[in-house]
């Protein structure tokens, strides 16, 4: 065990990877905590009924910022990190401020398309005003991604960090506020907003400074001829956002269907569900982002045998974790639901148990997109997303709306296994083929 520890010491991408995740896991795990403080106090304020209509609220403006988002982080991430790595800076420049720009744009018209939408999304025409004001917080992330984008690949994944646990300590402190006046559902979208804007705030100060200090005060002036591949730029951007909008629709929106198809009180079920799950998912997401990093660097250096060393560890940290949160889950989950949200366990601890399969193996793979990214095959996680979603979508509409909530967990389980391990097969054959041409 001793000689174990030692080599993993000793493997300098997997410090910078647990050293950069550290630093996120330690906001996200107190984030985490009070979010699961808050989402007690929320169900036992508003009930299980106006919790899923407040889930269907923030999930309808979150989602349609998806449907327009470009993912700037994952394109800042691949081409800044190339561009730093080979110590291009006026190339870099041109990056961090042109995908900037594309971004305030995107950001602007899904605000816009989102206040004519609300009105003919909204069941309730009183909750129209609602929609539009949660979705305010896209124009407060107007370069939110890019942002992001820019502190992963500077390494500043301790301002990221601080971000979230910003947001997280507003949010509760102001929803905490709502619970002991007893107020309502607009009251808690104020906490989220606020929140949500303070961390855009720090997360692009901190990448403004960060870019001040690796490319100099005079990086805004950087001109766009400088980047003569923006068509594969621009290609690699829509591409991923249309694998976005696959997620969307086979992924983000099954809370949606199963609001319209069954109920508010389903999707409140199903919501703290999910809920639970976060939390099993909690220590791996922070490893996603810095592992993403490490092996763009590692294929741009064409080292096969790192990134191969590297997935291996990510994914036995992702797998043994992943055993142990759902057999705590499994044993204390009964007993906990009743006690803290004074709701039924059984709607949300069995739900929570069959969508525990499908992520637990998004725990243990959950390189697997970020590797096809890195490989230069963003269109592959797309092509299998569509394929899987399509079939997932069918049967979300021949069976959920006589199964309930229970269905729509287990078929949205199995389109997370299925796709994820085609995802598997694709990113390691690529990796072997490319190593077996430099023998």
């Amino acid at each position: 065990m001793t000689s174990l520890l030692s080599k993993l010491k000793l493997d300098a991408l997997l410090v910078r990877v647990l050293r950069n995740s550290g630093y996120l896991f330690s906001s996200t795990f107190v984030s985490a905590a009070l979010g699961f403080l808050q989402g007690i106090l929320i169900v036992r304020l508003l009930g299980i009924e106006r919790f899923g209509a407040l889930t269907a609220v923030m999930l309808f403006a979150s989602n349609v910022n998806r449907l327009l988002s470009f993912r700037m982080s994952e394109v800042m991430v691949k081409y800044l990190g190339e561009a730093l790595t080979k110590d291009d800076k006026l190339r870099a420049a041109a990056l961090a401020k042109w995908i900037g720009v594309g971004e305030i744009v995107t950001s602007v018209l899904a605000y816009l398309v989102l206040f004519f939408l609300s009105a003919w999304y909204a069941h309730d025409a009183a909750l129209v005003g609602y929609y539009r004001f949660y979705g305010l917080f896209l124009l407060a992330n107007l370069v939110y991604e890019t942002s992001s984008g820019v502190l992963q690949s500077t390494d500043k994944f301790k301002r990221v960090a601080f971000a979230t646990l910003l947001q997280s300590v507003a949010t509760i402190s102001i929803v905490g506020l709502a619970f002991w006046m007893k107020r309502g559902l607009f009251e808690v979208l104020v906490a989220y907003l606020i929140g949500k804007t303070l961390a855009a705030l720090v997360v692009t100060f901190s990448a403004v400074e960060a870019l001040n200090r690796k490319l100099g005060r005079g990086w805004m002036r950087a001109p766009f001829s400088l980047l003569s591949d923006w068509k594969s730029i621009a290609h690699f951007a829509v591409t991923t956002n249309i694998n976005g909008t696959v997620n969307l629709f086979t992924r983000d929106n099954i809370p949606l269907y199963i609001n319209y198809f069954v109920s508010d009180v389903a999707l409140g079920y199903f919501r703290l569900a999910t809920s639970l799950i976060n939390l099993v998912m909690l220590p791996i997401e922070p490893f996603i982002w810095p592992t993403y990093a490490e092996i763009t660097k590692t294929i741009a250096q064409k080292q096969w045998d790192a990134t191969r060393r590297l997935l291996k560890q990510v994914s036995l940290i992702g797998g043994g974790w992943t055993l142990l949160a759902g057999a705590g889950l499994a044993t204390l989950g009964w007993f906990f639901i009743p006690f803290a949200y004074k709701v039924e366990a059984a709607p949300v601890i069995v739900c929570a148990l069959i969508l525990l399969i499908g992520y637990g193996i998004a725990n243990a793979a959950n390189w697997n997109r970020p590797l096809l990214l890195a490989l230069g095959h963003p269109n592959i996680p797309l092509v299998v997303a569509a394929t899987t979603g399509a079939i997932e979508l069918l049967l979300i509409v021949l069976l959920v709306p006589s199964g309930g909530h229970l269905v729509a967990a287990g078929i949205f389980s199995a389109y997370l296994a299925v796709s994820i391990l085609i995802n598997i097969v694709f990113g390691l054959s690529d990796i072997n083929q490319r190593q077996a041409s430099m023998s």
